[in-house]
């Protein structure tokens, strides 16, 4: 028996579309993660980049189990001395609430060039229109 490893210009990407009203964040960003490493393919090959595109659509209404909104901090530093910045994930979601599914599967992926190429091909809008009719997504059962 051989093994085979995906090649990339062998590698027929699929797009795949997900409504995230009303999933839990973490279970979402698990699924999708899964779809973009390429992991759901019988060609998954762990050094290459085998996986789908995915687009998750409203955003703003994912849900966080527990007291996880207003708990859930996300920090970021600017560098400087005192310039820490702190944000319930209450105040994100209302905000940018693209940002927080992006956030959960990034940290998903792996790290490093395969890990950000994989992430390119995750679009995540907040409301429940998208620019991509053109590629004809499939819906995505989680």
């Amino acid at each position: 028996m051989r093994t085979l490893s995906a090649k990339p210009q062998e590698i027929k990407r699929r797009w795949f579309v997900v409504d995230a009203t009303d999933l839990s964040l973490g279970r979402l960003a698990s699924k999708v993660a899964h779809v973009l490493r390429g992991k759901h393919r019988p060609d998954y090959t762990p050094h290459a980049d085998a996986g789908d595109f995915v687009i998750v659509l409203n955003a703003e209404k994912v849900k966080l189990t527990g007291a996880k909104l207003d708990q859930k901090m996300y920090f970021r530093h600017s560098g400087h001395p005192g310039g820490m910045w702190a944000e319930s994930y209450r105040n994100l979601l209302e905000r940018r609430p693209d940002f927080v599914i992006e956030k959960a599967v990034k940290g998903m992926l792996p790290k490093g060039s395969l890990g950000r190429k994989m992430n390119r091909k995750l679009k995540v809008y907040a409301g429940g229109i998208h620019p991509h009719q053109a590629q004809k997504p499939e819906a995505l059962a989680l």
